[in-house]
């Protein structure tokens, strides 16, 4: 690499250790360098946002699976909490989720009773989504359990992190 970028190792739990001993097939070295991959572990933005991104998800997904639901479940049913029916489109784009995997996600909830999935009489060919009695019913539950555990992962942030670790966040997406 032509430019040497100043990191922080990351821990030891992270599987790669330099002290590992490098096995090559039949002797042949390698096309990219342990370093490389020692470098990219400890640099990766992408990376760190996935491994951040993962943890997170598994802290709700625990807090909130007493009430049946997974956070990516709760965002959904969230996004659809508005005074009136969206289309799939904006949802999609708040949730950055391609239409396929939504119309995954949706059916799942559909099947549970908690949304609704309507032809939009404005036109014919769009969906517009909705949450039925129950789905908000899950939803106003969710929500006290979602607070408590927002709060918590705030309160472990210094003083302004939080703020700004959203910031940074919409700068990269």
């Amino acid at each position: 690499m032509s430019k040497q970028l100043s990191h922080q190792r990351l821990s030891p739990d992270t599987g790669l250790d330099p002290a590992d001993p490098i096995v090559c097939n039949e002797g042949a070295e390698p096309l990219v360098p342990f370093a490389t991959t020692l470098l990219v572990r400890d640099t990766c933005l992408c990376l760190h946002v996935q491994r951040a991104a993962r943890a997170l998800a598994r802290r709700f997904d625990d807090a909130l699976r007493p009430l049946g639901l997974t956070n990516s479940q709760f965002s959904l049913l969230m996004a659809l909490n508005r005074p009136a029916p969206p289309p799939m489109g904006p949802v999609a784009a708040l949730l950055a989720m391609d239409r396929t995997t939504l119309t995954a996600a949706l059916k799942r909830l559909e099947a549970r009773g908690l949304v609704m999935v309507m032809r939009d009489p404005a036109d014919r060919r769009s969906r517009l989504l909705a949450l039925t009695e129950a789905g908000q019913t899950l939803l106003a539950r969710a929500v006290p359990i979602w607070q408590d555990g927002h709060a918590r992962l705030e309160a472990g942030l210094r003083d302004g992190q939080a703020i700004r670790l959203r910031r940074d966040l919409l700068a990269l997406g």
